[in-house]
């Protein structure tokens, strides 16, 4: 029987982007990719964009390793929104203001933000290098990457910007957003050769320096309201391409984000709401053998 079986979970949201927070610190047994698409089954499951998953400590001095699946099973990296949405749970419960969680990212630092619901997450260094990306050939300047869809004399969308956020982004410069069916280019890009372990899709909107509008198809769980590290990248990405300055504000569906990418050592911080929704157990029939 699966370790989640009649285990508390909570789910809410971080702008929009579902969450569903699972404290395993005690657990003897590992969540396993089977469990997390469970999970997110359509009847009786809990659906959700990104299951975050607290295991016990690895490194002295952290609150717990955090395993983060998509709904379709596969391992994250990185989801900010998700942070926000433990930070929340972790302060609520022991009225503390910092702490650092360890991800396959790296470590992540976070601390309550400028205002009681605001929670900020340390996203880290953002990687450029086309290996660590990763992309599947050679590019000595991924502010601009060769990928385009479309006819090749008139294409739909071209030339994104590559950035790592702890997970591999892709983002097309764009007039309007909502002007182009990211539900069909979404997993066809997503799937993409030039990106060996796939990647977010993000289509972005620059309204002025200071302001970046945007849309998401994630890897691994399709278009969502939200993806905090989209949005980390798109900042990266537009200042990078000296079109934003590093403090950006950047509008999603969901809801808006404040975006820092700090100049005294290119951590990237990340400010926003996390909202509760509801607390339950998951039903154990979620795992049981298809027959």
């Amino acid at each position: 029987m699966s370790a989640l079986a009649n285990h508390a979970f909570a789910k809410m949201n971080g702008i929009g982007n579902e969450i569903v927070v699972v404290d395993m610190r005690d657990a003897a047994s590992p969540v396993t990719p089977d469990d997390a698409r469970a999970v997110a089954s359509a009847e009786g499951g809990v659906p959700y964009d990104q299951l975050m998953v607290l295991q016990k400590p690895r490194l002295e001095g952290t609150e717990a390793f955090i395993r983060i699946y998509n709904n379709d099973g596969s391992e994250a990296g990185a989801c900010g929104n998700g942070m926000r949405c433990v930070v929340r749970r972790i302060f609520e419960k022991t009225g503390q203001t910092t702490a650092t969680f360890e991800t396959r990212a790296g470590l992540l630092n976070c601390w309550q933000g400028p205002a009681p619901d605001l929670y900020t997450v340390d996203m880290g260094r953002p990687k450029f290098g086309w290996q660590d990306i990763p992309l599947a050939e050679e590019f000595r300047d991924t502010r601009y990457i060769e990928l385009q869809i479309g006819p090749i004399d008139n294409p739909i969308l071209h030339s994104p910007s590559a950035v790592s956020m702890g997970n591999p982004h892709a983002i097309f410069w764009v007039d309007d957003v909502n002007a182009y069916d990211l539900g069909r280019f979404g997993p066809l890009l997503e799937n993409h050769p030039i990106f060996p372990e796939r990647a977010n899709i993000t289509l972005a909107h620059i309204v002025d320096r200071d302001h970046i509008t945007i849309r998401t198809w994630e890897r691994g769980a399709g278009l969502t309201k939200a993806c905090g590290s989209a949005a980390c990248a798109t900042a990266v990405a537009a200042a990078r391409l000296k079109r934003a300055n590093r403090n950006v504000e950047i509008t999603l569906p969901g809801g808006k984000l404040g975006i820092e990418w700090r100049e005294r050592d290119d951590h990237v911080l990340m400010t926003g709401t996390a909202t509760f929704e509801y607390e339950g157990t998951f039903d154990p029939a979620l795992f049981a053998p298809v027959t």
